[in-house]
């Protein structure tokens, strides 16, 4: 979807209460284009709504203007400099970056990465990082949130209705 057409849209999403949509277009539109930070706010602002400082972190650490808190959630998250390159989801050099903070916080990221491994790595280049990161890190926990859990409890709901209207059926071909 353009770039021009989707902010409206997430906008009409949350306008409606369907959070869950609105993240999911964020976290495309933030996946085509890394390099707009206005997007990595939106997208850290519907993570606000679900309660999650770690996410919100996440997505607002290049801003200057950053919570600390949430900050601190996410490193805590994403507790190497690997994992926290990988959730940045940054392509292409740092000069990139529109403001000289975030190209500042992603040298930083990239460069403690390549000092514990011992070698260069690069945006651009996910096997310089990605390789290692299965080999040497634990993944990182995600927390239940609110919404993850509804919607778990949404899927179990369908899934029983589904069973439901498949036994009515076949004791309806027995009568």
């Amino acid at each position: 979807m353009p770039l021009r057409e989707t902010p409206a849209r997430v906008d009409a999403d949350l306008a409606a209460g369907r959070v869950p949509v609105a993240r999911q277009r964020l976290r495309g539109l933030v996946s085509s284009f890394p390099y707009d930070l206005t997007l990595r706010r939106r997208l850290a602002g519907v993570y606000r709504l679900y309660g999650d400082a770690a996410e919100a972190g996440r997505w607002m650490y290049l801003e200057e203007d950053r919570n600390a808190d949430e900050s601190a959630a996410f490193e805590a998250r994403y507790g190497s400099a690997g994992w926290r390159m990988k959730a940045l989801a940054w392509r292409g050099p740092e000069a990139m970056a529109a403001t000289a903070f975030a190209e500042g916080q992603l040298v930083a990221v990239r460069s403690a990465y390549a000092k514990e491994l011992g070698h260069p790595v690069d945006w651009d280049d996910p096997a310089s990082y990605r390789d290692a990161l299965e080999e040497n890190d634990e993944a990182p926990v995600e927390p239940w949130t609110a919404g993850g859990v509804l919607a778990g409890v949404g899927c179990i709901v369908g899934a029983l209705a589904l069973i439901a209207i498949w036994v009515n059926g076949v004791v309806a071909l027995f009568d």
